[in-house]
C-alpha cells in the first residue's frame, strides 16, 4: 500500500528550506528576488513587513552581515532563534504610523504580507491590495532616497492602480513571479528600485 504524503503542500522547496534551517520555504521567493535585482546589499537597514515565521529575517541578515541590521513587524510572535542584527515587534502593521520616529530611516523595505483568506478571489485581493497600499505608503516617511522596495500583492482588478503608484515614487518598477511560488497562488511581486 502507498503510503500518503502527511503535507499536501510539502514540495523541494519546503523540505530544502527545514534542511537550511529556514522556518518556511518562502525563503526562496526572496532568494529569487535577491538574485535578480540585488535588492539587498551588505550593511543595509531592512524592514521586513509581515515577517512571520521569520524566513525572510534570516535571510536579510544573512546579506546585510553584521554592519546591517533587519527590523521585523508582525501580528504573529516570531519564536525562532534570531541573529544579533535583527529585531522583532509584535505589532499590527495597522498601528505603526509613529511607530518608529523620525530618526528610523531603513535602506529597504520588504513586505510578504497577506490577509488571512476567505476563499473569495475578489475579497482576498482587495485585502491584499489594502496591505501592500499600506507598505507603500510606509516607504514614503521610512525609505531612504534611492532605497529599495519589495512587496507582494495578489493579482485581482486594483493590481494596476497599485503597480502605477510604486512606479510614481521609484525610478524603476518591476514585476515578478518567482519559481518558487506556487502554480496555483495568485501572488505577485513588485519590485520598486532607487526611491526618488
Amino acid at each position: 500500500m502507498k503510503r500518503q504524503n502527511k503535507n499536501r503542500w510539502e514540495d523541494s522547496y519546503s523540505r530544502n528550506a527545514k534542511k537550511n534551517s529556514y522556518p518556511a520555504r518562502s525563503v526562496y521567493k526572496l532568494e529569487e528576488v535577491q538574485k535578480k535585482f540585488k535588492v539587498i546589499k551588505k550593511g543595509d537597514r531592512v524592514l521586513d513587513l509581515g515577517c512571520y515565521p521569520g524566513s525572510w529575517l534570516l535571510y536579510a541578515a544573512k546579506l546585510t552581515g553584521k554592519s546591517g541590521y533587519v527590523v521585523g513587524i508582525d501580528k504573529q510572535k516570531v519564536k525562532i532563534d534570531l541573529p544579533e542584527n535583527v529585531k522583532v515587534y509584535c505589532e499590527d502593521i495597522y498601528n505603526t504610523l509613529n511607530f518608529f520616529g523620525d530618526k528610523e530611516r531603513f535602506s529597504i523595505i520588504i513586505s510578504d504580507m497577506a490577509p488571512d483568506t476567505t476563499g473569495s478571489k475578489f475579497t482576498d485581493a482587495v485585502r491584499s491590495f489594502e496591505l501592500s497600499n499600506k507598505a507603500l505608503d510606509m516607504t514614503d516617511g521610512l525609505l531612504d532616497r534611492g532605497g529599495n522596495f519589495v512587496c507582494k500583492i495578489f493579482q485581482g482588478e486594483d493590481f494596476e492602480e497599485f503597480y502605477k503608484k510604486v512606479g510614481l515614487s521609484f525610478k524603476q518598477k518591476k514585476i515578478f513571479k518567482p519559481q518558487s511560488s506556487r502554480k496555483s497562488s495568485r501572488e505577485i511581486y513588485v519590485v520598486g528600485l532607487g526611491k526618488k
